[in-house]
Formats: C-alpha cells, sequence, structure tokens
C-alpha cells in the first residue's frame, strides 16, 4: 500500500519526523487517513471506562477546599484561628452563615468575613515539557521521581496535573488548580485533542494501519483514532497519531493490541498547546492568548 500524504494545515510546514522541543508543528504528513468512526469531538462517544479510572480521575480534578483553608490562604487568618471566626459565625458562604467544621468551599463559591468578600487562591496555568524516569502523581509512597518536583517552585499555588503521563512517556503536562478547566480537558464528553509522536520496534504495516483507523475495541470499550499518519521522511514505524480519548496508556495499548511494542512516545500537541520554545525538563506559564483559546476567564 501506498503511503497517503498529508495537507499541512495552513501556515504550517510539513513535519520532518524530527521531535526537537522548539517544534509546534504535528508529526502528521500532508494527507491524513482519518477514522471513518470518529465521531464530532465534545460529543460524548459512550465508551466504557473502568470504575478505577474514575476513581483516579475523580481524586485528581477535586478541587474543593476546606473553608478554614481557604480563609488562610486569603490571608485572613490562621487555619486554628479560621475555625474560630467560622464557629463565631463570622463567615458566609453564598449568603448563608456556616459553623460546621470541615464545610468545604467550591471554586465558583462567594465567601464573605464581617461582611467584605475574599477572594481564593489565584488560578495557576502551568505547562510542563515533561522528561523520561518522572511519575505523574503528587507524591509517591516508593521514593520515585514525581512531576511535582519539576514544577515545585512555579507558583506558591498547589497546582496539580490535568491527566497523566506515563513514566516513560515525554511530552506536554498541564498543571493547574482551575478544577473546571482540569474537569473540561479530561471529561470523555469534551475530550481534549492529543498529537503523539510514536517509535514502533518494527514497521507498522499496512494491513494494522488500516485496521487502527477503521476502529476495534480493547476491553474496555471501542477505540477511536482520529488520525494516523506515517511520518515524512522517516521509517515506517515512525508515526503521528492524533486522538481525543483519555484513558490509561491508550496510546501504547492501540499498538500493543496489534502486536508492536512503543519504543518513544512524546505527546507533542495537548488541548491545542505546543513545545515550542520549551525545552525537556522545563516549564513555563500559559500566554493570555492560550487562555483565551481553552475559554478561560480571566
Amino acid at each position: 500500500m501506498q503511503k497517503k500524504n498529508f495537507k499541512p494545515a495552513k501556515g504550517n510546514k510539513s513535519y520532518k519526523g524530527k521531535t526537537d522541543d522548539s517544534r509546534s508543528s504535528s508529526p502528521f504528513k500532508k494527507q491524513q487517513s482519518e477514522s471513518p468512526n470518529r465521531k464530532p469531538a465534545g460529543k460524548s462517544t459512550g465508551r466504557y471506562t473502568p470504575s478505577k479510572f474514575k476513581k483516579k480521575a475523580e481524586k485528581v480534578e477535586r478541587d474543593d477546599i476546606r473553608l478554614n483553608r481557604y480563609l488562610a490562604i486569603a490571608g485572613i487568618c490562621s487555619r486554628r484561628e479560621a475555625d474560630d471566626l467560622i464557629a463565631a459565625g463570622l463567615v458566609e458562604v453564598n449568603g448563608t452563615i456556616i459553623t460546621e467544621m470541615g464545610y468545604r468551599v467550591q471554586p465558583n463559591d462567594k465567601v464573605r468575613y464581617a461582611g467584605s468578600l475574599i477572594k481564593g487562591e489565584k488560578k495557576q496555568y502551568v505547562l510542563l515539557n515533561k522528561p523520561k524516569g518522572f511519575i505523574t502523581t503528587m507524591d509517591d509512597p516508593k521514593a520515585r521521581k514525581t512531576v511535582m518536583e519539576l514544577v515545585a517552585k512555579a507558583c506558591k499555588e498547589r497546582i496539580y496535573p490535568v491527566g497523566r503521563l506515563d513514566r516513560a512517556t515525554t511530552g506536554l503536562l498541564l498543571f493547574t488548580n482551575d478544577g473546571e478547566l482540569a474537569k473540561k480537558l479530561t471529561h470523555p464528553s469534551h475530550g481534549a485533542t492529543k498529537i503523539y509522536d510514536v517509535v514502533l520496534d518494527k514497521n507498522l504495516s499496512s494491513k494494522d494501519f488500516q485496521n487502527i483507523v477503521s476502529g476495534f475495541s480493547l476491553e474496555d470499550g471501542p477505540v477511536v483514532v482520529d488520525e494516523l499518519s506515517y511520518v515524512e521522511d522517516k521509517g515506517r514505524n515512525h508515526l503521528g497519531i492524533k486522538i481525543h480519548m483519555g484513558r490509561n496508556r491508550i496510546v501504547r495499548r492501540i499498538f500493543e493490541h496489534f502486536g508492536y511494542e512503543v519504543i518513544k512516545l512524546d505527546r507533542v500537541v495537548f488541548a491545542g498547546l505546543t513545545k515550542k520554545n520549551l525545552p525537556r525538563g522545563h516549564y513555563r506559564f500559559l500566554t493570555k492568548q492560550e487562555l483565551e483559546n481553552l475559554h478561560v476567564k480571566i
């Protein structure tokens, strides 16, 4: 089967197969094989998500905080002192006096102390170009290196990763304390677009190429690949893949299902964000334009 040529997006140069961190273009050739079963982004695909994945997602996405911590972060007082203020009936949430210890504040709640509106944490948005050897978790009982070490000095606010990349996978990982955005980018009904540069242990056959783009199923449900391409001027073991699914290790599992091992996996685009001018192991804050593109209210 002949390789299909891909037409690059207007204004972009065709991808040459280099995964240099300064490149922002996606790893696709001039024409794209697009899955005929692809469903429009942002609409439910009816995919089944195992409960264990749901539990993990809920743990990461939770962004409500205890009322006493909210007051402490706002600079009103210490947490211990905040408990006394709450008990004294001096704190209101959405117009209701709260005296319950352990009450949790939601992102859009309006909190007042002694009648004055106070503000909680400043929203932060940090983009990391993750290197190999770091796991995506807030902390690790085995004392392995975590991505949190790489963004520890980014800001004083407690930020957390949106989704995850496994230990051997490199590329873009977003951190934020904006729970609303995190849910939007990880929820199956939204499905943020992700583009990966993939190197396999052997050439991908034409038959398997077509089977992947045509759609197939894994043990946890159907797989929809938006686009798949052999990388220009590279071997047939070097590909670009575009997906909007967010299941655990989904890219590796796609190729493993057909008998291939992924020996290199790099996420080069996430929700429209790119690695341009972001060296491996470094982070930066999102620009105003990037936040507007993500529909974040500034």
